[in-house]
């Protein structure tokens, strides 16, 4: 049995140092990734000469302006797919994986191969700088598991998941190939919540507890820590993926718009200041009912990059079609 290729993919803006302690942390592997992609978001802080110096051998991608989390993941996947990548371990720039991280989600992933295959996703445990489970990087526990999917999952000491983030999951490339690239048009917030439910319908994910990344954020806290004026991207977001992915069923769509709009009341209840939060979401309503996001195809064209292996994300499915299998 042939080897799986896997590459890396970090997204970073301006935040040099963390990326050098996230880079430094991938070469430090007890299993090292084939290839890394670092798709640089026009940063304005020496990131991109920062990695040509310390880590040559690193593929930089540098986008001409700032297309956000989920742009730079769409640039970063494409990047790899069409050096044809077997699977994508992605990771955010302020990530720090520890050594054995990328190999517990490889051993993982084959302990839980079954009659339908390999499980199509697998994610880290993320923990805080103190060692707590990072609360926002939690992955939603599949509701209805199959007796058979948990047992496999039981066997490969994994919890069987509906989505998870992008700060460390192993993704299938085919997969990838077959149901599309983030929406490079979310720019940030809820772009790998759409993109892992929509790779996992009908599929099988993983949380793998034995892969440990550390997520440096600036706070310990959940979603609904006061995002001020960013509010927006996480109204409209939710807004174009309830009525315009095809990622979640029905039924699904019913059962996280009620969590989205119990985790909106404690935003608004934990905010120091109500007067932005409601202005970014009254814009938010306006642009997720009044537009659809861009193709991503064409959006990452425009900042010179093929993607052209993104069948799926052009918004013209109905919500109702599930993606190919």
């Amino acid at each position: 049995m042939s080897v799986a290729a896997v590459t890396a993919v970090v997204v970073t803006f301006n935040r040099r140092d963390l990326l050098a302690e996230s880079l430094t942390a991938l070469l430090a592997q007890t299993r090292v990734p084939d290839r890394i992609v670092v798709v640089d978001n026009a940063s304005s802080d020496g990131t991109a000469a920062m990695v040509r110096d310390r880590f040559p051998d690193v593929d930089l991608l540098e986008l001409p302006r700032n297309v956000g989390g989920a742009g730079g993941f769409g640039a970063g996947m494409a990047r790899a797919l069409d050096r044809r990548a077997d699977l994508l371990w992605l990771l955010d720039d302020d990530t720090v994986p520890e050594p054995g991280a990328l190999r517990a989600l490889l051993d993982a992933r084959g302990r839980a191969t079954a009659d339908d295959g390999a499980p199509t996703l697998v994610a880290s445990r993320v923990v805080w700088t103190d060692g707590r489970d990072h609360p926002m990087n939690t992955p939603r526990a599949k509701p209805r598991v199959p007796a058979a999917e948990r047992e496999v999952a039981q066997a490969a000491g994994c919890v069987p998941i509906r989505s998870a983030s992008f700060v460390s999951v192993l993704v299938d490339a085919a997969v990838v190939r077959e149901r599309g690239l983030p929406v490079a048009d979310y720019f940030l917030w809820n772009d790998d919540f759409e993109f892992t439910t929509r790779l996992l319908r009908g599929r099988r994910g993983l949380l793998c507890p034995d892969s440990v990344v550390v997520h440096k954020t600036r706070a310990f806290g959940g979603t609904e820590t006061d995002p001020g004026d960013r509010f927006f991207y996480e109204v409209r977001n939710k807004i174009w993926l309830f009525t315009g992915s095809p990622g979640l069923s029905p039924p699904e769509r019913v059962l996280y718009a009620g969590s989205t709009l119990r985790r909106w009341s404690r935003t608004f209840a934990a905010s120091s200041d109500r007067t932005v939060l409601r202005r970014a979401l009254l814009r938010g309503i306006r642009d997720g009912v009044l537009s659809r996001p861009r193709p991503t195809a064409a959006l990452l064209r425009d900042v010179g990059v093929n993607a052209e292996v993104d069948v799926v994300n052009d918004a013209s499915r109905s919500v109702d079609e599930p993606p190919r299998s």
